[in-house]
């Protein structure tokens, strides 16, 4: 347990405390705050940390909120937006969300004897001091479009009001979009490594799985439940997921070989708040695992043939009514139908749109690591709404998740299973509900009603339809990895990517597709064309400083471990094959080049595809050379 008076620290600044004078009486109040760090979020999804002096911060708050600070375009990932030679970039106060209070655990402040703390103030990206940029600003403005055309979208089609519990759109206040994530992510003991056979026997027997969790895993995460719930988060549950071994206890008393999958829910917030919720959500489990000695991995895929780590994210959108009712604009007023047209319109615009939603999802070689058919990762852009409306579906293996609790109309929404914890969520968010927006005008302008919209999603394959594809199928209630071959998948759901190469080429292949972004400048043609620029230099990047020396390790360490003295006609068979395929791999002759050298060199000169290519045969070969040598092993005293 923290050695901390929790009740005398401080946890969140709300925004009706943002103005000066709450500001300064409230620091005043808690001197252990030390620092002030405004958060701006680029285009990769970073977000800056700098610890400016709470003496300098008070000097003129007025003008700080107002002005922030300045840095340069090397500091921040927007590319062909801040140049080194045009890099100025400011950072803006956003004075409408929560501030939270960064505390620093290893840190006792003297005077108080309270941890240190920076209070972290999200923030907007100017640059050239207008352009506002970056992925809180497009999420922000993809909000903002959203409900404004909502209601132009409401106002023009009033038939639809037929389907709600509301009479017309007069009757609306606003429009509130609402927003949550849930995060996995593993523990471990730092330097140990539990055996990759011994992980997937025990999620095969889902000896793990909601299982009670014991030791400093089980402390930490109780505490983390703790002070999340301080911080205003409002949680819901923390369990164990489907992956990880059973804790050792070592000779000292203390638990080793610490490998463990775990996952925390809390409640929704507006779209901006919740991705902010959850970039501080991340720093705080991350700090308190870490006084029990344990490593939080957030990676979507942190080892092979184990389950990697989702980040489901759940969307909806509901009327406030002038009389203070909310309504949710995702559920029918007829119990016998699943959606009303406004959340038919939504679904099918996130499905028929998600070839150009994914690069957003999916950017990097973990994500594509994790999205195999087997582990509960959605490959195919298919969605399951139930058998009947009656009976909603938990259909596991869909992309889209129509989630719905009898009884409780506020509840119905979507959620998009293929984030992962290192997703940009800002991003995620504004793409997703943009391509909703798509759909839902085509819908409520085609006047269609909740019978006739599910006959459309419904289609079969080949099947007309007003607004989805005529070769693609977007609903089934069947087991997308059992009930279907590979290639029927391919061809019913379409070919999914299997790199980010393959995936960012959406941006090329499907050019009209991203006018759903350009609405109204959510995301303008230099904003898409940054993004690909920084989603491009980091996956060459990683795959060449990164993925191909790592497996060069695996190929040094995958030796030959048996004599002829004490070998058999097997082991130097399998060996033999072995030898082969390091070869293959990472071994250059002066007439031939190995197949990591391949990457590197077309990667050198920008041919992505042929990269592509190579690092998909790569994987091929770097999982058969994995289950060769595990062979080889097993047959040796």
């Amino acid at each position: 347990m923290l050695k901390f008076d929790l009740d005398k620290m401080i946890y969140t600044l709300p925004p009706e405390s943002h103005d000066e004078h709450s500001i300064r009486m409230i620091l005043e109040r808690h001197p252990e705050i030390k620092f002030v760090s405004l958060v701006g979020i680029d285009v990769g999804g970073h977000d800056t940390d700098e610890k400016i002096p709470i003496e300098e911060f008070l000097k003129d708050v007025q003008s700080f909120l107002q002005s922030g600070i300045q840095t340069d375009g090397s500091s921040v990932v927007l590319p062909k937006i801040a140049d080194l030679n045009n890099g100025k970039v400011d950072i803006i106060p956003d004075c409408t969300v929560n501030w939270f209070v960064d505390h620093n655990l290893d840190y006792p402040d003297p005077d108080t004897g309270l941890p240190v703390g920076t209070l972290r103030i999200p923030a907007t990206l100017i640059h050239n001091n207008s352009d506002r940029v970056g992925s809180r600003v497009i999420l922000r403005d993809a909000v903002y479009n959203f409900k404004e055309d909502l209601m132009e979208i409401l106002h023009d089609n009033p038939y639809v009001f037929e389907h709600l519990d509301i009479d017309s759109v007069d009757d609306i206040e606003r429009i509130d979009i609402t927003a949550a994530t849930e995060l996995e992510f593993w523990v471990k003991t730092p330097d140990d490594d539990a055996d990759r056979e011994q992980l997937s026997t025990a999620q095969t027997l889902k000896e793990q799985y909601w299982k009670r969790t014991v030791g400093p895993v089980r402390a930490a995460l109780e505490e983390c439940l703790m002070i999340l719930q301080r911080y205003g988060f409002e949680m819901e549950m923390g369990h164990k997921e489907v992956g990880g071994v059973k804790a050792k206890l070592g000779n000292s008393g203390n638990y080793d070989h610490i490998m463990e999958q775990l996952e925390i829910d809390w409640k929704y917030s507006t779209a901006v708040q919740a991705a902010d919720n959850e970039n501080h959500i991340k720093y705080v489990v991350r700090d308190i695992f870490r006084t029990y000695g344990l490593e939080v991995s957030f990676l979507a895929k942190p080892m092979e043939t184990v389950a990697g780590s989702g980040e489901h994210t759940h969307m909806g959108v509901a009327a406030v009514l002038k009389d203070g009712r909310r309504v949710n604009l995702f559920n029918p007023n007829d119990d016998t139908q699943f959606l009303s047209p406004i959340g038919y319109g939504a679904i099918m615009g996130l499905l028929k749109n998600y070839d150009v939603v994914n690069p957003f999802v999916s950017a990097t070689n973990d994500a594509f690591n994790r999205q195999k058919p087997g582990y509960e990762a959605p490959v195919c852009v298919v969605t399951s709404l139930g058998h009947e409306a009656k009976m909603p579906s938990r259909n596991r293996t869909v992309l889209v998740g129509l989630v719905r609790e009898p009884g409780n109309p506020l509840a119905t929404r979507f959620e998009l299973r293929s984030p992962h914890p290192k997703s940009n969520t800002y991003l995620v968010l504004a793409a997703s509900y943009m391509a909703m927006l798509d759909g839902i005008k085509e819908t409520l302008e085609h006047s269609k009603t909740p019978a006739e919209l599910e006959k459309s999603i419904s289609k079969e394959y080949g099947e007309e339809d007003f607004y989805l594809e005529k070769d693609r199928v977007y609903r089934s209630e069947k087991n997308i990895f059992e009930d279907y071959t590979e290639d029927e998948r391919n061809k019913y759901f379409g070919k999914a990517p299997r790199t980010v190469w393959e995936n960012i080429s959406a941006f090329d292949k499907e050019p009209d597709k991203l006018d759903i972004f350009r609405r109204d400048d959510v995301m303008t043609d230099q904003a898409l064309a940054s993004y690909k620029e920084a989603v491009m230099e980091q996956w060459s990047m990683e795959l060449s400083n990164r993925i191909v020396p790592e497996t060069m390790d695996l190929l040094r360490e995958c030796k030959k471990i048996h004599t002829d003295e004490d070998s058999t006609d097997y082991d130097r068979h399998f060996w033999g094959r072995i030898f082969r395929l390091r070869n293959y791999l990472g071994k250059n002759a002066l007439d031939e080049t190995c197949l990591l050298t391949q990457i590197v060199e077309a990667l050198d000169r920008k041919d992505y595809a042929t990269a592509s290519d190579l690092l998909i045969e790569m994987n091929i070969k770097v999982e058969e050379l994995r289950e060769l040598y595990s062979i080889y092993k097993k047959n040796l005293f």
